[in-house]
Formats: C-alpha cells, structure tokens, sequence
C-alpha cells in the first residue's frame, strides 16, 4: 500500500461489511420486500411517496437504494423515483432514511475503537484519525494539525492500525500498550522511532480490532480521517479524507483557519 498527498476519497462511510442489523428496520416487512431482506438487502427505514407507493430504504454491498412497494402491496420496485419535471424524488429519502443513520452509526463505531488521544480532551472538535507507526503522512499530518490542536482548538483521536508494513501491527501494540500512549505517539512522531515490542494479547486484540473496522470501512490509505459537518438543513453528517489532505481540505477538516 501507498498513499497519494492529495485527498484520495471525500464523502460517507457506506460500506457493506459494516452495516450490520444493528440500525435495520425492525417492523414486519411486505412479503416483496421481506424477499428481498432474504436475498441480503438491509432495510434501514419506512418513508411515504407519492403514486399509493410506500418507500423503504436499503443498503447492499456499499450501495444504497430505494424500494418501492406497490399499492396492492403484491410487488416491490427497485430505482429512482422521478415526477413529471424530471425531479429526482429518491436521492433526499435516500439521504435521509439511510446515509445520515448510517453515519452515527459509524461515528458511534470509531468512538468505540481503540485512539489514542492528542489534544486538549475538551477541544470543541473531534477528528478521528487511522494511523499507521510506518505512514510517513501519518507523520505530516500530526505535524501540520499542531496548530489547531495546540491551540486547544481541535483533539484527535490516533486509531493505531498496523497494515502498511509487516512490522506495522507491533508497532501501533507497543504504542497502544506504553505507560502513556499519548507520550509515547508524541515521541515516535517527533522522530523517536519506535520499535515493534511484545505485548499482552489484550493490546495485540486492540489494534487487530482497529484493523477490522479499517476494512469493514472499505478504507485502504493512512492516514484517513473522519469528521463531523453541519449540513445545509442543520443535520450533522461525516466526512472523510483518505490520504494526505490539501491545505484547502485540511482548512475545512479542521474547521478553520489555523489559530
């Protein structure tokens, strides 16, 4: 694996492996669109459209989608609805039904894994970081966040990761297992190089676990960072950037100028 310095993928996480039935639509399904769960769809939501349709949300394999169930509730339709102007009467249900619960879903998941913390606990912004000890990027990027987070402005949350290298994984557990994680980042950052150590099986799961989700996520470059934005209508949604960003997204990760 290598990684570019520009922002390789912006937008959701909405991967199939991570979508499990912990956000499915838990009603009694029509028998068409209890079908189609059965062939592997997840039903994530009921919502009204026009035409006596009744709408329901899904998910496959990465790719969200729209089912449609007929009035006489005998058959369900799979696509985009469109009105005689031509509008698009899916893509908002889509977005509403199905990515934005997702997304908590995710940020959820990434709270849950096994960071370490850099910055001020009580920095108004969360960035959640995958970093590898053998990324340079990783690196560069922890040097060029200093600003914000020194300024107790932003706090990110390092997901040790070990894929980059064979050494990797020892690595990210030698980090994740020192007497203060924190420190011991810092230090290997700033050119303190660490060495892969053994380490009790409980840290060894650690970083295995952060290594499931990195793939659950469909992600393949460190560092990829994850944050919150506020949407045009007042929602928060996730966004992300694989790969080093440029100075303009880095502006917008951090959520403004550097102090």
């Amino acid at each position: 694996m290598h990684l570019n310095r520009q922002p390789i993928v912006t937008g959701i996480f909405l991967l199939a492996g991570l979508w499990g039935t912990s956000i499915s639509y838990a009603d009694d399904l029509p028998a068409p669109v209890q079908a189609l769960a059965d062939q592997g769809l997840e039903i994530h939501g009921q919502f009204d459209a026009p035409g006596g349709l009744r709408g329901y949300g899904a998910s496959v394999q990465g790719q969200d989608m729209a089912i449609y169930l007929t009035p006489d509730g005998e058959h369900a339709i799979v696509g985009t609805l469109m009105d005689g102007e031509g509008n698009d009467l899916t893509e908002a249900q889509l977005d509403e039904h199905v990515r934005a619960p997702l997304e908590a879903e995710t940020w959820q998941l990434l709270g849950e894994s096994h960071w370490i913390q850099d910055g001020d606990v009580n920095a108004p912004r969360v960035i959640y970081t995958f970093t590898d000890a053998n990324c340079p990027y990783c690196r560069q990027l922890w040097q060029n966040v200093r600003p914000w987070v020194d300024a107790g402005d932003v706090q990110l949350r390092h997901v040790m990761v070990g894929i980059l290298a064979p050494d990797s994984p020892g690595k990210a557990a030698t980090i994740l297992g020192a007497d203060n994680p924190s420190a011991a980042l810092h230090a290997h950052n700033r050119g303190d190089e660490v060495a892969a150590s053994a380490q009790p099986r409980e840290i060894e799961e650690q970083v295995y676990a952060n290594n499931q989700l990195f793939e659950e996520l469909g992600l393949y470059a460190t560092p990829t960072s994850a944050f919150q934005r506020e949407a045009e209508n007042g929602t928060i949604r996730i966004d992300r950037i694989q790969g080093m960003p440029s100075d303009e997204r880095l502006i917008e990760m951090m959520g403004s100028e550097a102090p």
